[in-house]
């Protein structure tokens, strides 16, 4: 190779790390997950009522519309919730309520109520990889990791077991160095898991995570890059 060839496949790579770097700084995590949910009641209307009213639905609590409008039905729905997992049933969705949903922004919630899980194989599956690839991350982040591998298991391009998922030859750095043999689940890992079988999906959709401090294939970053959250992007 001569200079001048070698000099032009240079400045072509500078560009190209310049063009991430820059990518990457562009990236500003979900202002969802940067502020605390208003408390809900009777006459509240809005995106947060919405949420609630999927999750009501998606759980077989509510079954009216996603109209963003806290009214009886919803009053109804969320008081039969509350009951059913433990909570004080005022109608009033308040930072426990809210917690329970698994719809709480920020910090890693607390709450330990009853909510409906699957089977305990597939929880200790899902939170041993949540534990190998998302430990120290936000609690956020690992639902959404535990989440990204649900939705590949919807997606028609990837296995659709759970575990053909996980060990997808070379799909998760941590199952091919057996790292998730060795690192044991917290019970933070536990619930992030459990809250993502449950329906909780705070990577939107993703079906790839990665971190872009690591080396990574320059293909991953073809894909359109949803949110970040912690150190990972996550993108469909």
């Amino acid at each position: 190779m001569n200079n001048r060839s070698f000099a032009r496949r240079a400045a072509a790579a500078s560009l190209a790390a310049a063009l991430a770097f820059a990518l990457l700084l562009s990236i500003k995590p979900d202002p969802a997950w940067t502020q605390q949910r208003p408390t809900l009641y009777w006459g509240s209307t809005g995106q947060d009522v919405r949420d609630v009213q999927w999750r009501l639905r998606s759980w077989g609590y509510y079954q009216g519309p996603i109209d963003g409008y806290y009214g009886a039905e919803t009053y109804r729905a969320v008081v039969y919730f509350q009951q059913r997992n433990g909570l004080t049933p005022d109608g009033v969705v308040g930072p426990a309520t809210w917690a329970a949903l698994g719809l709480a922004r920020g910090a890693a919630q607390a709450y330990s109520g009853s909510t409906p899980t699957a089977r305990d194989g597939s929880l200790d599956l899902l939170a041993r990889v949540v534990a190998a690839e998302a430990t120290g991350e936000p609690f956020a982040g690992q639902v959404a990791v535990a989440a990204v591998i649900l939705n590949r298991v919807r997606h028609p391009q990837f296995p659709n077991t759970l575990s053909g998922v996980i060990y997808q030859p070379h799909a998760f750095e941590s199952v091919s160095n057996g790292l998730i043999w060795r690192r044991t689940p917290s019970a933070e890992a536990y619930r992030a898991a459990e809250q993502a079988l449950n329906g909780w999906d705070p990577s939107w959709g993703a079906l790839y995570f990665w971190n872009p401090s690591k080396p990574v294939s320059p293909w991953v970053w073809t894909r359109q890059i949803i949110v970040r959250i912690g150190n990972h992007v996550f993108a469909r």
